[in-house]
């Protein structure tokens, strides 16, 4: 996952709130920092999204695969 799909999925799941869950919500499984924090860290957007997902309880069929952008047609 790229940082810019992370966005995208973050946006996507959470809305609004998705900006304040990204500097006020600690994740344990990613050290015990903030998605801020651990992506400024050099954590990988894929473990960030997950532990967000986690602690948030985003269902599964949710979890994987978002942020990617349709493909382009020709």
């Amino acid at each position: 996952m790229r940082r810019s799909e992370f966005d995208r999925a973050v946006a996507d799941e959470f809305g609004a709130r998705g900006g304040s869950l990204m500097t006020d919500l600690v994740l344990t499984s990613v050290g015990g920092r903030t998605s801020a924090d651990a992506l400024a860290a050099g954590v990988d957007p894929r473990d960030v999204w997950l532990a967000l997902c986690e602690e948030t309880d985003v269902p599964a069929e949710r979890r994987y695969g978002v942020g990617r952008l349709d493909p382009r047609r020709r």
